[in-house]
């Protein structure tokens, strides 16, 4: 009896040993395979009709967004189900950066596109005569501001377009 005794705590031993030794590593490999919307570092670039508007490096991660005109939505990459879990995205950039750098700007929400329509930008608007275009890294995104993901060093610009 007292060396089944000692059996059985040699193998609980054993295996709480290992159990403890491993669990730190599963743990950590799955905090971050699950957290896909980390902050990133991206340069925001406002190019209005008569120059530039703003241009600074920020710290941006998709959130929810509120404009005047458009109300609050996410903007997460989630949106039209472009994205299975939140990422950035080139309006939440835009976003963070008016709030940080005291600016304004506004735009439309489009059910139908589940996402956001730039308007307006340090009061300029597109008007019926231009719209604002986003870009990344110089190629114009082929989905919405809030579906398209962007990765740190990206650059994110916001270009007054005339038609």
């Amino acid at each position: 009896m007292r060396t089944t005794l000692l059996r059985r705590a040699a193998v609980t031993t054993t295996a709480l040993g290992l159990a403890l030794t491993t669990a730190p590593a599963v743990a950590q490999a799955g905090t971050t395979a699950s957290f896909t919307n980390a902050p990133v570092r991206v340069t925001v670039t406002v190019q209005g009709p008569d120059g530039l508007l703003f241009q600074k490096k920020v710290f941006t991660w998709g959130h929810d967004v509120t404009t005047t005109t458009g109300g609050t939505h996410k903007c997460d990459g989630t949106n039209g189900s472009a994205h299975a879990t939140k990422v950035p995205t080139p309006t939440a950039a835009l976003d963070h950066a008016a709030k940080r750098n005291g600016f304004t700007w506004d735009g439309t929400w489009y059910a139908s596109f589940d996402d956001f329509s730039v308007d307006t930008v340090k009061g300029v608007s597109g008007g019926g005569s231009a719209y604002w275009s986003i870009s990344v890294n110089g190629t114009p995104t082929p989905v919405g501001g809030c579906q398209f993901e962007i990765e740190n060093g990206d650059q994110v610009a916001f270009t007054w377009t005339s038609f």
